[in-house]
């Protein structure tokens, strides 16, 4: 019987354990002691991290700094080696002054393209094939076509341009001396009038009264215009001798045109 109760009062202790381990905490103890574990946790991590990363950092910064030394003594070693080399070189040209200049001639005639070409199509074009050659040479030869047919077609525009620019200043050429035959004949007539006007003013200036103030006044307004018309007569003259100037040198550089031409014709391109 003893045990029995024993038993009983066993069961009855760990359904009370379960029991209390079922029943959910409340949110005060929560707060109270699960948010600080919490945040003392993740402080903790956080300084941990911190700390590693400052011991990576200064390792890494000591060893760049064992790393510069060697380094500039490296760089040092190289200059000292290359002024070496360079001392050395100008001490073989002092002695062998034949041999310096014969190389420098040959560099200098290595930097120009006209011995360069040379060399590089006796030396590197006897390795191609002939079919090669033939493609390259052909190339070429497009190229210089394309040129000279462009050369063409702006020696033929210039000449064009040439031509019609002649014609308006043969148009404009005759058109002038014609406005300076017809102003010619006015200038003569104008002096014929001048005369005439010259006549009229000594007789009026016999005559007394205001008819004859008023016919010397018209006079004189005569002669104003006989004047003004003297002045265009010697601007057209002078306009008609720029045309003149300007008709010559067009002729000229259509003769410059035409031997130009006349050379392509003669080295077989057909103009």
């Amino acid at each position: 019987m003893e045990k029995e109760v024993e038993g009983s009062s066993a069961d009855a202790v760990a359904k009370g354990h379960d029991q209390t381990q079922q029943t959910p905490k409340p949110w005060h103890s929560y707060i109270s002691d699960d948010l600080p574990r919490s945040f003392m946790k993740s402080t903790d991590a956080a300084i941990r991290s911190a700390r590693s990363l400052h011991h990576d950092s200064s390792t890494r910064l000591r060893g760049l700094q064992d790393i510069i030394p060697e380094i500039k003594l490296r760089i040092f070693n190289y200059e000292d080696v290359l002024f070496k080399k360079f001392k050395d070189g100008l001490a073989i040209g002092l002695q062998h002054p034949t041999m310096t200049v014969g190389l420098g001639l040959a560099a200098s005639f290595l930097f120009i393209r006209g011995p360069r070409r040379f060399l590089l199509r006796h030396t590197v074009g006897r390795f191609q094939s002939e079919e090669a050659r033939f493609v390259k040479a052909e190339k070429n030869v497009k190229m210089l076509n394309l040129s000279v047919d462009l050369m063409k077609k702006e020696s033929r525009k210039l000449l064009e341009r040439a031509t019609l620019a002649e014609k308006e200043m043969t148009t404009g050429q005759t058109d002038l001396m014609n406005a300076g035959k017809q102003l010619r004949y006015l200038a003569k007539s104008v002096d014929h009038v001048e005369t005439q006007a010259a006549d009229v003013v000594n007789l009026l200036r016999e005559i007394p009264g205001r008819e004859a103030l008023q016919l010397r006044a018209e006079a004189t307004v005569i002669h104003f215009l006989f004047f003004y018309i003297v002045h265009e007569i010697i601007a057209t003259n002078l306009r008609w001798n720029m045309v003149a100037s300007v008709a010559s040198l067009l002729k000229q550089q259509r003769a410059g045109m035409e031997k130009r031409m006349i050379k392509l014709t003669e080295m077989g391109v057909a103009v």
